[in-house]
């Protein structure tokens, strides 16, 4: 069977099922179970290559077509695209991903950016930064694999998604080593003062995508409805900010003064995660947008000198 008759069933198909990008996860879809790439699909497309011409070596057409049937099936029934592949790219990562762990997505590449250019002006040998609300590992290993020397401790609450965390890690074993940089995963509450306590007011930055989603704001998305993990997706209150809020008084015990903290939130939540960063000992707060000018993220740095009335929340 040609390629382009594929392409084309795999589209109609695709978007009988509502998708927004039919044709793309056909074209996906058809790379991936011939054991190819889209570049070669797009060689085979112009050459009017048959299945059989495309098909890795070893890959028998006929495997190939029931694979692309049967993933074809999988994604008109809305499981996301990166589930299906078992893999999804993330800055410099291509990242393992399957049920039970957040599928990375491109706007926090943006607040891993703000943290990379952060720890980069200040030039710092061999950055102590956490990771909390770690996942699939997305932040804290591009961390790690991007900064040379950088010391990274990573905390995730649940043991499903901690899964993946290590076998990423692992992944990643031989770049971590060329760049000097060390990783390490702790199961635990994010938000607990007893998670990591002995680095409490060392760390140059904390970097965070944690849960929050207004819980009165259900996704429209099957693919974020139905397959990601809820203890990823909802912030624990109807504003969504309770988790984010226990990211950022976390935070403020574990930063030495003068360090950062850069945390991904949702667009309504800006101004009262400011306040709240303010109260709790942030000199420098500040919101940055995403790619597509929305809020996105919180950079703030704790101020040097005495906290003041700061409350401490060691004992939580």
């Amino acid at each position: 069977m040609g390629l382009h008759l594929l392409v084309d069933e795999g589209r109609q198909v695709l978007r009988g099922s509502g998708l927004d990008t039919p044709e793309h996860d056909a074209r996906v879809l058809l790379a991936e179970t011939a054991g190819s790439d889209l570049h070669d699909l797009d060689r085979g497309l112009l050459l009017g290559w048959g299945l059989d011409r495309f098909a890795a070596p070893g890959r028998a057409a006929d495997q190939v077509l029931q694979d692309y049937h049967d993933c074809l099936q999988r994604r008109s029934d809305r499981e996301p695209l990166q589930y299906i592949l078992g893999h999804a790219a993330f800055r410099m990562l291509d990242l393992d991903v399957g049920p039970g762990v957040f599928i990375p997505r491109p706007e926090t590449e943006t607040v891993v950016q703000a943290g990379l250019d952060w720890l980069t002006d200040r030039g710092l040998p061999t950055p102590l930064v956490v990771d909390l609300c770690a996942g699939s590992g997305a932040v804290g290993l591009s961390v790690a694999t991007e900064v040379h020397g950088a010391r990274v401790w990573a905390v995730e609450a649940s043991e499903e998604a901690a899964t993946w965390t290590r076998r990423n890690m692992d992944a990643q074993s031989e770049m971590l080593v060329e760049q000097g940089s060390a990783y390490r995963l702790v199961l635990g509450d994010a938000t607990s003062g007893k998670v990591l306590a002995e680095l409490n007011g060392r760390v140059d930055l904390v970097i965070s995508n944690p849960p929050y989603i207004p819980q009165d704001r259900m996704p429209t998305q099957p693919e974020v409805r139905n397959w990601d993990p809820e203890m990823a997706l909802y912030g624990g209150s109807p504003d969504g900010c309770l988790i984010p809020q226990g990211i950022i008084r976390r935070s403020a015990d574990l930063l030495r003064p003068g360090g950062a903290l850069v945390m991904e939130h949702d667009c309504s939540q800006g101004e009262a995660l400011r306040r709240l960063a303010r109260q709790e000992g942030f000199g420098k707060v500040e919101t940055g947008q995403d790619l597509a000018g929305r809020d996105r993220y919180l950079m703030a740095v704790r101020s040097d000198g005495p906290t003041g009335s700061r409350p401490a929340h060691g004992a939580q």
